[in-house]
């Protein structure tokens, strides 16, 4: 997926972000919004420090960043992509599958993510495919398919 950042592109700040997503400590994975646009793609970036609860247990002598919150922080990117949506009814989107999911190299306390996702297809207004990936400077760390559905 390619990126570019215009200095016109939309951005969407922590505080606007904790309004649009139901995530909160320590589940709130995405710091920042650097590209923005609804219902199409979102580029965003996730910190990542040593202070975060996951590093006391994955592992207390070689943290890493457990694959599983690299494919969450991207899925609430894709959540992103759909927050700002005014046909979508209110309710909860929770992931439904995932697949084709590669992880390629460790994130590190200290790394920044930079997260691409672009939304595939919805469908019924209930049912969606976004297509995402992280990268550390400039080097694709995860990449894969993530699919959701509204919960009533």
């Amino acid at each position: 997926m390619e990126h570019q950042n215009p200095f016109n592109a939309e951005q969407i700040t922590t505080q606007e972000i904790l309004g649009l997503l139901p995530h909160r400590y320590p589940f709130a994975l995405v710091d920042k919004v650097i590209d923005y646009k609804p219902g199409k793609k979102a580029v965003a970036i996730k910190n990542i420090t040593i202070n975060e609860p996951q590093f006391q247990g994955h592992f207390p002598d070689r943290p890493l960043m457990p694959g599983v919150l690299i494919v969450e922080s991207m899925a609430q990117v894709g959540g992103l992509i759909v927050a700002k949506m005014p046909e979508l009814p209110n309710g909860l989107f929770v992931f439904a599958g995932i697949n084709n999911v590669k992880f390629r190299k460790p994130v590190l306390p200290g790394d920044q993510l930079l997260i691409s996702c672009e939304l595939v297809s919805l469908k019924r207004k209930r049912f969606g495919k976004i297509k995402g990936e992280a990268q550390v400077e400039g080097q694709l760390v995860c990449s894969g398919e993530l699919m959701f559905s509204l919960v009533d």
